[in-house]
């Protein structure tokens, strides 16, 4: 299974965010939007992510209030993201080994989707649920 098919199952509503915004714009988003990371987007092009961890790290090292401090100040510059057409086995071997758990999926250079490890879980329960019943009926046939 590929990450496209991942997006094309889930609602695939963006939630970004400008460089200049507050860390407590962010705050009010993610809350908002029910949601743990927003990209952060300049004329309508990805510069960044800025994920819950960001936002703990800053009230950890800060003294700063959030509404004081610009997201381009503690967003991740650099993005590692994925495709399309990558399976998902990579993706979490992506996501597991960078420590991140939100995959922007780019495709020919447009945000296309995101991904976060928890559709990942999702989706290889749901396999493995189908591949169970099939050897079940196939043991039991």
């Amino acid at each position: 299974m590929k990450l496209r098919d991942v997006l094309s199952a889930k609602d695939n509503a963006l939630q970004t965010i400008e460089p200049s915004a507050s860390l407590a714009q962010v705050v009010a988003k993610l809350v908002d939007a029910n949601c743990g990371s927003l990209i952060v987007v300049d004329a309508d092009v990805m510069v960044g992510i800025i994920t819950e961890r960001d936002i703990l790290r800053t009230v950890a090292t800060c003294g700063d209030p959030l509404a004081e401090i610009e997201v381009y100040e503690r967003m991740t510059g650099d993005v590692i993201t994925g495709d399309p057409n990558d399976d998902i086995q990579s993706a979490m071997a992506t996501m597991t080994n960078h420590r991140i758990r939100h995959l922007p999926v780019m495709k020919d250079g447009s945000l296309s989707g995101m991904i976060s490890i928890g559709d990942l879980v999702k989706t290889q329960q749901d396999l493995l649920a189908v591949e169970n019943h099939y050897l079940k009926t196939y043991i039991q046939g």
